[in-house]
């Protein structure tokens, strides 16, 4: 019989800015369809970052993984990257890719991906604002 799976969660926090941009649009459709998020002197998010891993509860220790070096992996992988920069000028991963709160979920969770063991599945949730989140994969 397998141990039971347990979902353990770490928050963290960090504060960037970004613009909504596609440069194969006009500046009107820009402003279209993404409003002040396309605002040319950028804008920033106080973002709020809830990673999640499920797995087997290691009989040995009692945990699911450590969430010490969960917060390590999170401080050294994202929130260093990431944490007051500007996400389309600062970082390789937003150079040409719109820094949605989608796809930035998308990036975190490719970045911590591969530095867990495929046994554990791995949820981001991001929230941008207080009422607006998004969780990947959904």
């Amino acid at each position: 019989m397998n141990n039971p799976r347990v979902a353990v969660f770490r928050k963290a926090h960090f504060n960037a800015a970004h613009r909504l941009h596609n440069p194969s649009w006009s500046q009107e459709q820009n402003e279209r369809v993404f409003g002040k998020c396309n605002l040319p002197n950028y804008h920033g998010h106080n973002y709020e970052l809830i990673v999640q891993v499920t797995g087997e509860v290691d009989p040995q220790t009692g945990y699911v993984v450590d969430l010490k070096w969960l917060n390590d992996l999170i401080e050294e992988n994202v929130l260093q990257k990431f944490d007051h920069k500007n996400l389309n000028l600062d970082t390789e991963e937003f150079k040409h890719l719109n820094p949605s709160a989608e796809n930035i979920a998308i990036v975190i969770h490719n970045i911590l991906r591969g530095h867990l063991e495929t046994t554990f599945d791995l949820k981001i949730r991001l929230y941008e604002t207080e009422r607006n989140f998004v969780e990947y994969p959904a």
